[in-house]
């Protein structure tokens, strides 16, 4: 039977290490948990919702694939109700960068070098990357997928030590250019664009903001110079 997966989340299970213990954080329907136990890359997965609902479907689900007996479902709020010991690959896909940080913040065990994230930031990505090497993380690994007309980026990080991002890098970072992926341009044209409609209605706005100009304005530098490199690189 096959499971009901968006491209998005096979995208993180692709980017999850054979024999993980899981951590599937805001895992609503349960099916990336369930799709990792029946291809066999993970052994266990810890499901874990805010809501009771999703938590029931999740459950009603795993029966039904038959893997529940190596899935737990707990209700709590980001990673407060997982045992560090129990899991060493944390998955967060489906939620704001925004909220991924405050969970992360929330939760300092995971500032060790055992624990693997696997992050797909829904919105504010550039403010996730910022967060993470700017507070001791180390981005490994980022690509990208194509889902419902939408690019989605997954990164891979861990604790330790890394650069900092540029503001053009927390908007694409080495990792995403070096992934190769046939996605990349398309990626790239949006971000530039993105920028400059930031960048003119700063320059337009009543009350100029010039720390944000700055910062957008390089920002969009970068982007437009990464495109022409990359295109000439290919």
């Amino acid at each position: 039977m096959n499971i009901p997966i968006s491209e998005r989340l096979l995208l993180c299970a692709a980017m999850t290490p054979s024999g993980s213990r899981a951590a599937d954080v805001g895992a609503d329907h349960g099916y990336l948990g369930i799709y990792l136990l029946q291809r066999g890359i993970a052994s266990y997965v810890a499901a874990s919702d805010l809501r009771e609902k999703p938590l029931e479907k999740a459950r009603a689900n795993a029966e039904r694939f038959g893997v529940a007996d190596r899935m737990d479902f707990i209700r709590a709020d980001g990673l407060s109700g997982i045992e560090p010991s129990s899991v060493d690959t944390i998955i967060m896909a489906g939620m704001g960068g925004d909220l991924i940080q405050l969970i992360l913040d929330a939760c300092p065990w995971v500032r060790n070098p055992r624990y693997l994230l696997i992050l797909q930031p829904q919105s504010a990505g550039q403010d996730l990357r910022r967060y993470l090497t700017q507070t001791g993380f180390r981005i490994e690994k980022e690509t990208l997928a194509r889902d419902g007309g939408f690019l989605y980026t997954v990164l891979t990080a861990r604790a330790g030590s890394g650069p900092m991002l540029t503001p053009g890098e927390q908007y694409a970072t080495p990792q995403l250019l070096a992934s190769r992926s046939p996605l990349v341009p398309a990626y790239l044209l949006r971000i530039e664009k993105a920028l400059q409609d930031t960048v003119l209605g700063l320059q337009k706005a009543a009350r100029p903001e010039p720390e944000r100009l700055d910062y957008y304005a390089q920002a969009l530098r970068e982007i437009t110079e990464m495109r022409g490199r990359y295109a000439d690189r290919r």
